[in-house]
C-alpha cells in the first residue's frame, strides 16, 4: 500500500528504465547529484544520414547528462546482468566513461545499438545481446534485396 508512486534508492550508477510503451523502454545510468539535482546519462537519438551496409537504418546519437525528473517520475531500476555479472567501479570506470563519451557523436545500428546497450555498457563493460552476430546472420538475408533496391 502506498508504493505506487514510490521510487526505488538509486545509487551511481544504476541502470534506470523509462518505460516508453508495450514494446520499448529508454534506458540511462543514474550518475549522482549535483547542487542537491539527481542526474542520469543517457543516449538521444535521431535519424542518421548513413546506412550500415549490413544490417539497416541507423541513428545518430550522443550521451548527455540530463535531471532525473526531466525524463519523467515514471521509472524503474533495470540491473539486469546483477546475477550473472559484477557492476563496474562507477567512481572510477563508469563516471570517466560517461564524462568521455558526452558530446560526441555515435552512430548505432538502429536494431541493436541502443540506450539499453549503452547503459549495460557503462555498467557491466558489455553489452546486452551478446548474440548479436547469430542474430545479424538471419536478418541481413532478409533486409538484403530491400537495402540494395533501396526501400529500407
Amino acid at each position: 500500500m502506498g508504493l505506487k508512486n514510490s521510487h526505488p534508492k538509486l545509487f551511481p550508477g544504476d541502470i534506470v528504465e523509462y518505460p516508453r510503451n508495450k514494446y520499448f523502454s529508454h534506458f540511462a545510468i543514474y550518475y549522482g547529484e549535483r547542487d542537491g539535482v539527481p542526474y542520469v546519462a543517457h543516449l538521444t537519438c535521431r535519424d542518421s544520414d548513413t546506412k550500415l551496409p549490413l544490417y539497416g537504418r541507423a541513428l545518430r546519437s550522443e550521451v548527455k547528462l540530463d535531471p532525473l525528473e526531466m525524463l519523467g517520475k515514471k521509472y524503474k531500476v533495470s540491473n539486469m546482468f546483477d546475477e550473472a555479472l559484477p557492476a563496474r567501479d562507477f567512481h572510477n570506470v563508469v563516471k570517466p566513461s560517461i564524462d568521455d563519451m558526452m558530446g560526441r557523436e555515435v552512430t548505432f545500428d538502429i536494431l541493436f545499438h541502443n540506450s539499453e546497450h549503452q547503459a549495460t555498457l557503462f555498467r557491466y563493460g558489455v553489452k546486452k545481446s551478446e548474440q548479436i552476430e547469430r542474430i545479424y546472420a538471419h536478418i541481413m538475408p532478409a533486409w538484403k534485396k530491400l537495402f540494395d533496391e533501396k526501400k529500407l
